[in-house]
């Protein structure tokens, strides 16, 4: 009787969602085990905080993980592709999406990875809800590209911009642009797509023979990866032809970023604290970037560093700017756990881990 236990607990064990549901408990321990510093401090600039102010909070990140999702789901939505999926689950999926891109660190990549599976499940297609979160991006960045150019002018207006905003204000820029036209050239043509398809089916294959010493000669399947290019191809010649098809993920997006950074002047406010808008969006964007193509979770460490750095450079005390990102911070994580663990688990339980054959896995 006990050994016959001891076999289905072993069994359990072995399975691809309890092995996901272990590394994501692990992922988060561990993550909470390194962040206990500011976790400390944190709580001790919570004790001195406004807690009225603090509670705004809640409902500000409850709209950023909405306008989030909504920069995925509301060009779905037009394309009349998920009518089957409820908003309530749509919601979920959102906020799946944030912990996991808290959580894993890859840059964003298990995010996109990620939300691909789930909507897969939901009968829609990789490489459809893939351009979709391509989407994302690049009107996220674009709208925050307004929002920095606006100030930028703000302070122009005020008389305080210096060389450091100018030159980030510009770097930021020109990188958004860059990005933008390069995924276009990319996407416009089939022959690239197909070419960057073969690129990426060897790259991959090859980084994981490398990795298993032979074991795994195969991960990717060449044509496989040249169909889900070419539908992305397909997706974006529709988006040429309509481009109104933008304007609510680019809603979305300037919602989006406006909520954010919005959390970050609260916490100031609750501190005591008044930071000027227009220095924590420029702040905020480039923080943002370096976080995007930093593999750490959610990019902690360089999303704080970069924004300290910058502030301090702008003129607010280096203690001060210590206290508002780190009490932000720490209250978006909590925030982030608390919201999605639940229906991330629930996800894991319900459709399993993701294989071969089921869209991409985290």
């Amino acid at each position: 009787m006990v050994s016959k236990g001891i076999r289905q607990l072993l069994e359990a064990l072995k399975s691809p969602r309890t092995i996901m549901s272990i590394v994501t408990l692990a992922v988060l321990v561990l993550i909470i085990f390194l962040s206990r510093a500011e976790l400390a401090r944190a709580w001790e600039l919570f004790g001195r905080a406004n807690i009225w102010l603090l509670m705004l909070l809640v409902p500000f990140q409850i709209i950023v993980y909405f306008a989030g999702g909504e920069m995925i789901f509301a060009y779905l939505r037009d394309k009349k592709l998920i009518g089957h999926i409820s908003r309530f689950e749509q919601t979920r999926i959102a906020l799946e999406l944030n912990l996991v891109n808290h959580i894993f660190p890859s840059g964003g990549v298990s995010g996109i990875s990620y939300t691909t599976w789930r909507m897969h499940k939901l009968g829609v297609s990789s490489a459809r809800s893939t351009f979709a979160q391509v989407i994302r991006y690049v009107t996220g960045f674009l709208s925050l590209m307004v929002l920095l150019i606006l100030a930028v002018l703000i302070l122009s207006i005020d008389g305080q911009v210096n060389r450091y905003i100018v030159t980030s204000s510009f770097l930021l820029v020109l990188v958004v642009l860059a990005l933008t036209f390069g995924l276009i050239f990319m996407f416009s043509s089939r022959k690239r797509m197909h070419n960057t398809a073969v690129r990426v089916s060897r790259v991959v294959n090859a980084v994981v023979r490398w990795a298993t010493l032979g074991k795994i000669k195969r991960l990717l399947v060449s044509t496989k990866i040249e169909a889900f290019f070419a539908e992305m191809h397909d997706d974006f010649v529709e988006l040429s032809e309509h481009r109104r098809l933008l304007i609510k993920p680019l809603v979305w997006g300037a919602i989006y970023a406006i909520f954010d950074v919005l959390m970050f002047i609260v916490a100031f406010w609750a501190l005591g604290v008044s930071v000027n808008p227009a220095v924590l969006i420029i702040g905020y964007g480039v923080a943002g970037l370096a976080s995007l193509v930093a593999f750490t979770p959610g990019g902690a460490g360089v999303y704080e560093a970069i924004m300290i750095v910058f502030l301090s450079m702008t003129g607010v005390a280096p203690d001060v700017a210590i206290a508002g990102i780190v009490l932000t911070r720490v209250i978006l994580l909590a925030g982030t756990i608390i919201f999605g663990y639940m229906f991330y688990q629930h996800a894991l339980i319900k459709y399993g881990q993701p294989d071969d054959d089921d869209g991409a896995a985290v």
